[in-house]
């Protein structure tokens, strides 16, 4: 027989015993998740504001912010450092698949004893006992990606830099959504000490009206306890702010890795306004696309996909071509003569025949991680829509109370401003009026809790939406 025919032979044999390792890898369906035509809570026609004006870009505290956490926040770098792995990961698995060629020398000295050999050597017979000898070689080896395990394994490291950068755009976002959530929350501190402080101011008032009052004998001492009670109240109030202050400053610190000076100076600057922003409209079926931790989970999917395949072709042969091209002399001044070359080529084909299941257990493993994978898309993908779907209803919640809240300091100004007008008719005393002034102040403060809320459910709702860090990250370097 031929020699090339017996090498047919031997290598049909070898795929026909690997075909029998194990068996084909399981079907594993992932059929899209269905998904609603719209949220309820949505708003019911179309908004002219787009998603970027969710945030606070009026406010130049929070731009400022944004653009100095872009650049050196801690958790962006290291988000970064990881998409770099995943790269290299990715770039490793892409040159598995291309031939490896390298290129060694050597001197190699040897000293042989000829009583080694057990018998005395025939009469006439020597031999060099101490021999050195010089060469060089170029050698290559390849891997014929012939069934796609290379591929397979290069598609599965592809998609885990998808997921890698998807996840650091969610790094981004997210950052973005906190730094914006604890300006909102300062200048909602800013609103209520200024609120409690007119309470305070109307208060200690009332207590030096009661205080005179009762030294005249026309008030019991009840009136001034409850007074000074009052301020009391109001003064604590105006120092658990203070604490609140210090906890949101350490906050930005931490975001945005500057110091308290830096933050504290940005935090001086009032914004433009304090407008309260429509919702845009959103279709579900946008969060695929838009949302960063659904984009990671279909990577993470892809990937998974991938490594059952990958399993999958170990059953098969690999087939690897090498060689060595090079010089061999004992001799180094004959080291490049003509008969010093020197080459070594070499094919070999292995396959599995039996392995006692070993890769049908790396198959059914990487068909448990698809199946998980599958599971934790599907979770987020419900997690977005039910995430999304509570904050247009926190909005829509939200904006009610605000409405409510103004409605009712617009009705408590205008009775201190009617018990105002009274006491100077003499129809009322000057206790009624610091109560009224006390009232509207109080609602001031509600007024600029409930504005502060439903900007932080602009947030939330920019960040359940996927946000947009490209156009956040363009507008404040402009």
């Amino acid at each position: 027989m031929p020699r090339s025919t017996s090498f047919l032979a031997a290598a049909s044999l070898a795929l026909a015993l690997a075909g029998c390792v194990a068996g084909p890898p399981p079907e594993i369906a992932t059929p899209a998740p269905e998904l609603p035509d719209e949220f309820i809570y949505s708003p019911e026609t179309e908004e002219a504001a787009n998603l970027a004006q969710l945030l606070p870009t009026n406010d130049p505290a929070f731009e400022t912010f944004a653009e100095l956490a872009l650049q050196d926040a801690p958790s962006l770098a290291e988000a970064v450092a990881r998409v770099d792995a995943a790269r290299a990961n990715a770039s490793g698995a892409g040159a598995a698949r291309l031939p490896s060629v390298g290129a060694s020398a050597s001197v190699t000295a040897n000293r042989t004893n000829p009583a080694q050999f057990g018998v005395d050597l025939p009469g006439g017979a020597a031999f060099d006992t101490e021999r050195t000898s010089y060469a060089g070689n170029l050698t290559a080896s390849w891997e014929i990606d012939i069934f796609g395990r290379l591929k397979a394994s290069e598609r599965a490291a592809l998609a885990r830099l998808d997921a890698a950068s998807a996840n650091s755009e969610a790094v981004r976002i997210t950052l973005l959504a906190e730094i914006a959530g604890a300006v909102i929350d300062w200048r909602t501190n800013d609103a209520r000490t200024r609120a409690l402080a007119q309470d305070l101011y109307a208060a200690e008032r009332l207590a030096e009206l009661a205080t005179k009052r009762e030294e005249a004998g026309l008030a019991p001492g009840f009136d001034r306890v409850r007074a000074e009670a009052a301020a009391s109240q109001s003064r604590s109030r105006i120092a658990a702010l203070s604490g609140e202050r210090a906890r949101i400053l350490g906050r930005l610190v931490a975001l945005t890795a500057q110091s308290p000076l830096t933050i504290g100076s940005q935090l001086l600057e009032e914004p433009e306004d304090d407008r309260v922003s429509a919702a845009p409209v959103a279709l579900p079926s946008l969060l695929l696309t838009h949302r960063p931790d659904v984009r990671v989970a279909a990577a993470e999917l892809a990937a998974a996909d991938a490594d059952l395949a990958a399993a999958a072709r170990l059953r098969f042969p690999r087939l690897t071509l090498s060689g060595a091209l090079g010089l061999l002399a004992f001799d180094f001044s004959k080291l490049f003569d003509d008969g010093s070359n020197v080459y070594t080529a070499a094919g070999s084909l292995t396959a599995p025949l039996l392995d006692f299941g070993r890769i049908e257990a790396q198959i059914d493993g990487a068909a448990a991680g698809k199946r998980a994978a599958f599971a934790a898309y599907r979770g987020a993908v419900f997690n977005a829509l039910g995430e999304t779907e509570s904050a247009y209803g926190a909005v829509a919640g939200s904006d009610a109370q605000v409405d409510s809240a103004a409605r009712e300091n617009a009705e408590l100004e205008r009775a201190f401003v009617l018990a105002e007008t009274r006491y100077r008719a003499g129809l009322a005393d000057f206790l009624t009026v610091l109560e009224a002034r006390r009232a509207a102040d109080a609602s001031g403060e509600r007024l600029a809790i409930a504005i502060g809320q439903a900007n932080r459910a602009r947030v939330q709702l920019w960040l359940a939406l996927g946000g947009d860090s490209h156009e956040m990250t363009r507008s404040t370097s402009q």
